[in-house]
């Protein structure tokens, strides 16, 4: 292993422990707000670096009488919905050419993203949610139709 490789790796682990202790100490509603408080701890990190960090944690967006926030749940069978309760919070599913949208109930999309990222369908190269709405993008050379397809098998279920 490279020195290099080392760092990276130990940084990574560094930056998510705590985005861990800001999420259990703090309300944050924004991925602006969660990078402000890391900068405070000397930790710099991308919104691009905090979407990846916040998926691999199992962090949901979750709306909250008093407005949205990140909250992290526990990774665990008991703890993830099972994908026929996802599924009812799926309104609406379309592609374009580059993309599949989904729409959800209001608070549901980053537990639905997980859901898919979590498949690991090799069609799909990621997601990315916001409250309501989760593009998903399909991997090199495969047609946003079959991706769609699939997201669709995944759920089973049909969605309009």
């Amino acid at each position: 292993m490279r020195p290099l490789e080392h760092i990276r790796r130990f940084s990574k682990k560094k930056r998510q422990h705590a985005i861990r202790k800001v999420l259990r100490d703090h309300r944050v509603a924004t991925q602006q707000e969660l990078a402000e408080r890391l900068r405070a701890e000397g930790i710099e990190a991308t919104q691009a670096t905090l979407s990846r960090d916040l998926a691999e944690l199992g962090v949901l967006r979750v709306s909250r009488p008093e407005g949205a926030i990140y909250e992290l749940e526990p990774v665990n069978a008991q703890a993830t919905p099972q994908l026929a309760e996802l599924a009812e919070t799926i309104l609406w599913l379309a592609e374009n050419e580059s993309l599949v949208v989904l729409r959800t109930r209001p608070g549901m999309a980053s537990a639905v993203a997980l859901a898919i990222d979590n498949a690991r369908l090799p069609e799909c190269l990621g997601t990315l949610a916001g409250d309501d709405t989760i593009f998903a993008t399909p991997a090199r050379g495969i047609p946003p139709r079959r991706l769609g397809h699939l997201v669709r098998t995944l759920f089973g279920r049909e969605i309009p």
